[in-house]
């Protein structure tokens, strides 16, 4: 794979990559993720995107590795020039607490800094299930905000924004 960068949380050296989505873990992972949030939102609520929306031109998408083991994936969208959008973050269920949300967040907010992304946006969801990921945005510096792009308010999505400084130079 190209664009493979290793990247050292705790305890753990992690490999995150820029995947093609091709490998069966990758697979099974998202497969996993879109029947969870099936099963805490209503569908017309459900915005993760499936296997072949995050093939989209507009869309990188990583994944984070210890050796063979997949600990968790995340994407970012380009909105416009200057806006971006996390999508499909996740970690397996069995591997939570190992850092890999917090490295491919970290991951996504440096590519949105390198493109000059002025601001990055989000939508996840207000179930009691969602709460280890609003803080871990808030931890990253994310606050509530109101709906972006196509999203309409709703009482089971929460959106939040980081706005991103200007970089000198």
């Amino acid at each position: 794979m190209s664009n493979v960068r290793p990247h050292k949380y705790d305890t753990h050296l992690m490999r995150i990559e820029i995947d093609d989505l091709s490998r069966p873990a990758i697979q099974d992972l998202l497969s996993e993720h879109l029947a969870n949030m099936y099963e805490l939102s209503p569908p017309e609520q459900v915005f993760a995107l499936d296997l072949s929306k995050l093939k989209s031109p507009d869309i990188t998408f990583w994944t984070v590795w210890d050796k063979d083991l997949l600990l968790g994936c995340g994407a970012l969208k380009e909105l416009t020039s200057t806006r971006g959008e996390i999508k499909s973050m996740r970690t397996p269920a069995k591997l939570r607490g190992r850092g890999a949300g917090r490295a491919v967040l970290h991951q996504i907010i440096e590519t949105a800094r390198q493109r000059r992304y002025s601001l990055i946006s989000l939508e996840t969801g207000t179930h009691p299930a969602f709460l280890p990921a609003q803080q871990l945005y808030r931890s990253a510096g994310f606050q509530e905000s109101g709906p972006f792009a196509n999203y309409k308010e709703d009482p089971h999505s929460l959106f939040m924004e980081l706005r991103l400084p200007e970089s000198a130079g």
